[in-house]
């Protein structure tokens, strides 16, 4: 037994060394990669090595290596040795068999096997037995008679190690990216939200899903404009609406008060007026004539812008005597008619306040023309502001012309004289017209 260990030349199993986070195996002495399968396979030394055995001594291939025995040891046959051969004599007469101990092949398994309980080669799992050598940023994955080192989705392997792929470098997101390790994450800008896919954006429409503005709501790519009703104006934050104080922009926008509202404005007139179709002129209501006045039987209704006023009756003082209902005459035989006017006619008129200047508004004339005779127009009483004069348009007839503006409410009283001049009969009289002017409050 002892002889036949020292013949017997055995070559140990080869190992399957990994390279640190390779899957790729390298081969020891007896094996070969094959780059097909990825796996090592027996060299067949007896075929390979020439004169492996030496003397007399035959190779026989085993797993991983290979043996050299007597020739004549009837256990081993080797495939290599032709009985035909002229190299070696012919095998000795049968004689006794020499009492050699039984040399029986073990059963091995390929690397990346071992034998299960059934003595069978059953794939190692080197990832459940923590038998592998992959880095620990890798994941082992365990395959047929070995394993592969793999990176977690998100991770590449470079050089070893698993890195993060910055997924944001290649445009993964439609509109923002932030990058996390392993993954990323996609958002989008104010005014988008992100679809099912996780990467692209789509317009928000913010007046349906939130309605911001408080009053008209127009959605844009990405934003929203709000939009305010006629009469309103957007405030500085570009969604409350105020309302727009349309009487501020123009004093001429109603002929007497403009009057704000909510989203609008309105024109009104004063007491005495109405308000025509266009909704900002104010026409006077004449009283008088609608008989919505309150005078007596005995005074005469007159009627002013905004107003109107009772007149009493003409009553002529001393010396003078009624004529008519508007007329005194002082009669020439009464001795204290002698420097006063012949007669005074009462007339009436009205004007709204500012009239603009400088404006004719009463005419004056002689009703009869004596030969020989002229006339001279004058101011005689009541213009103490000096706001009007006569202006003498003809040989009988003269103009009141007011020179400055006339502030409303107001009553004056003018009375114009008209002196009548005959050299030929050496006569001179006058005659009064007693005006009195309502000036009205309002320009119109």
């Amino acid at each position: 037994m002892q002889g036949l260990k020292r013949i017997l030349t055995a070559f140990t199993l080869a190992a399957c060394l990994s390279s640190p986070g390779k899957a790729q195996q390298q081969c020891t002495n007896g094996f070969d990669l094959d780059r097909a399968s990825g796996q090592c396979l027996d060299i067949d030394e007896c075929r390979t090595i020439p004169e492996a055995c030496r003397g007399d001594m035959v190779c026989v291939n085993q797993n991983g290596g290979y043996l050299c025995v007597p020739r004549t040891n009837p256990v081993y046959r080797s495939p290599y040795l032709n009985p035909y051969s002229n190299i070696y004599p012919p095998p000795p007469a049968p004689g006794p068999v020499p009492n050699y101990p039984t040399v029986t092949r073990p059963l091995m398994c390929r690397f990346g096997y071992q034998l299960d309980e059934n003595n069978q080669c059953a794939d190692v799992d080197e990832c459940a037995s923590d038998s592998h050598q992959c880095n620990p940023t890798q994941i082992c994955i365990n395959t047929e008679g070995g394993y592969t080192c793999s990176c977690t989705e998100g991770y590449w392997l470079l050089e070893g190690q698993c890195l993060d792929i910055d997924e944001c470098r290649y445009g993964y997101c439609q509109q923002l990216c932030a990058n996390v390790p392993g993954s990323y994450s996609c958002t989008c800008n104010p005014g988008f939200t992100l679809n099912d896919d996780g990467r692209s954006c789509q317009d928000m429409n913010e007046c349906t899903s939130q309605n911001p503005c408080t009053q008209t709501c127009v959605n844009t790519y990405g934003s929203f404009l709000c939009r305010c009703e006629p009469g309103y104006e957007l405030e500085a934050d570009g969604v409350n609406c105020s309302d727009m104080d349309e009487c501020s922009f123009s004093e001429f926008l109603c002929q007497h008060e403009c009057v704000n509202g909510p989203g609008s404005y309105y024109c009104s007139c004063p007491s005495g007026y109405n308000l025509l179709d266009d909704n900002r002129s104010c026409q006077d209501i004449n009283e008088c004539e609608t008989r919505n006045f309150t005078c007596t039987p005995q005074q005469t209704c007159f009627n002013i812008p905004g107003e109107y006023k009772c007149l009493d009756p003409v009553r002529c003082e001393d010396p003078y005597i009624q004529i008519n209902e508007n007329r005194c005459m002082c009669p020439a035989e009464n001795a204290g008619c002698r420097d006063q006017p012949f007669t005074i006619l009462y007339r009436v008129m009205d004007m709204v306040s500012g009239r603009s200047v400088p404006s004719d508004i009463f005419q004056m004339q002689a009703t009869t023309r004596y030969p020989g005779a002229y006339y001279i127009f004058q101011i005689k009483s009541g213009n103490e502001g000096r706001e009007f004069y006569m202006r003498q348009t003809g040989p009988i007839s003269a103009t009141l012309v007011m020179t400055r503006p006339v502030k409303g409410p107001r009553t004056i009283q003018l009375d114009l004289e008209m002196i009548t001049v005959n050299t030929v009969i050496n006569f001179r009289g006058s005659s009064v017209i007693r005006l009195r002017i309502y000036v009205s409050q309002y320009s119109f």
